[in-house]
């Protein structure tokens, strides 16, 4: 090799390895931990959200609606004009009723395609598997349905009720009006086992009396054994946390026990219009149970609200709390980010702080200390249409108490 080509080779490789380092550095920057949302092109022309629901699997009874009413908010917020001057455009994901699967998909939503919140879960279950993820990828979670409390994370906001807003209020309407000697039944997993852990507190407070206590895996179809106990044990009250379609099994079986709600009270903390559709009328006719609202709730606003979600989805489908929490969840966050002028996370937690909105449900507002939301109370009868009778009402909406820090009985069960 001569000595000018020598020169001409190692200027030539000093040129590349300027190059490599250049993208290098480039790659660097771009992989930097960011905000998922802050890293959305500013030239866009929509604002992509998550839609993150089981569309398959045990749970699709109770939340393919929960996604529809999504879809619904965001299509009226588009045809009035969109936000920011952009269009709202949805990214559905099916969490297919698995845990994991959940977690996967909000971490796609989130680092892939750059979504600026998601509205999404069901289950407690899903929610805790997809909270680590939020919190680690600084993204933005709009929870639907009533839980079990004990949790406030600064990266969810919860648009359902939380015990205070439901279970604990049943209990002590059931203690008064149907009996002491109480019955849990649940699926198998954190929502059931923290629930009846507040329920059995509040018993011990309130005189009540716990006559057993029994968990089925979230699925399950056999409740003949079950059925059994409860006759032998001949409790006042089934409090019911079953999830998914365990509860079609349940309700069949005890009417075909010969059981209905004349020989025995139940009280359903996760049974509502769209699942009564799916066990039957007939099975439910006259069981209780407790929420925040029904489509029967009379209100302006909700009598707008079922007529345009038959209008869009037919007149035989059904309204209810999880998908009025879902609907309501898209229109708070599209209040706060117009308040803040941003979709940037940060700004849009500080400027939902406060925020009201007439809902269907009635005014509802979010507290800002733990970024739940102030909702009434309701205990409901099913009957036969397969709608649920209001028969108890707060008249008022109660302030959010995840912890149940304001209940003396509830002093150390969130430790």
């Amino acid at each position: 090799m001569t000595n000018s080509v020598w020169q001409m080779l190692k200027k030539r490789l000093a040129a590349a390895l300027a190059v490599t380092l250049t993208a290098s550095v480039v790659l660097t920057g771009c992989s930097s931990s960011q905000p998922a949302n802050q890293a959305a092109s500013p030239a866009s022309e929509t604002i992509k959200v998550g839609i993150l629901h089981s569309l398959s699997g045990t749970m699709a009874i109770s939340e393919v609606s929960v996604k529809d009413a999504e879809l619904m908010a965001i299509e009226e917020i588009n045809a009035a004009g969109g936000l920011l001057g952009k269009k709202i455009e949805p990214v559905i994901e099916d969490g297919a009723s698995n845990w994991t699967t959940f977690a996967e998909k909000a971490k796609k939503l989130l680092q892939q395609d750059k979504v600026a919140t998601v509205f999404g879960c069901w289950t407690s279950a899903s929610r805790k598997a997809v909270l680590p993820v939020f919190e680690e990828n600084k993204g933005l979670l709009w929870y639907p349905v009533q839980y079990e409390g004990m949790e406030s994370s600064p990266n969810i906001f919860y648009t359902g009720a939380a015990p205070n807003q439901q279970i604990v209020p049943a209990v002590e309407w059931l203690l008064q009006n149907k009996g002491k000697k109480m019955f849990l039944l649940g699926s198998d997993y954190v929502f059931p086992r923290t629930a009846n852990k507040i329920i059995k507190e509040q018993l011990k407070a309130m005189g009540g009396e716990l006559i057993a206590e029994e968990y089925t895996p979230l699925g399950h179809t056999d409740y003949s054994t079950i059925i059994n106990k409860i006759k032998a044990s001949k409790p006042d009250v089934v409090f019911n946390t079953l999830n998914g379609d365990s509860n079609v099994a349940f309700f069949k079986q005890l009417k075909d026990a010969g059981i209905t709600a004349k020989d025995l009270t139940t009280c359903s903390v996760s049974v509502a219009e769209e699942e009564v559709r799916g066990i039957g009328a007939a099975n439910m006719e006259g069981h209780l149970v407790s929420w925040n609202y029904y489509q029967t709730t009379d209100t302006p606003e909700n009598k707008e609200f079922v007529k345009n979600y038959k209008a869009k989805y037919g007149a035989d489908r059904v309204t209810d709390d999880p998908i009025e929490a879902a609907y309501i969840a898209v229109y708070l966050w599209a209040e706060a980010v117009k308040k803040a002028g941003t979709t940037d996370i940060e700004q849009v937690k500080e400027a939902a702080k406060g925020i009201e909105f007439k809902a269907p449900e009635g005014l509802v507002k979010i507290e800002g200390e733990n970024q739940h939301i102030w909702k009434p109370v309701r205990i409901g009868e099913v009957t036969a249409d397969g709608l649920i009778k209001e028969i108890w009402s707060t008249g008022q909406t109660v302030r959010p108490d995840p912890y149940l820090k304001t209940y003396d009985w509830a002093k150390g069960l969130s430790n």
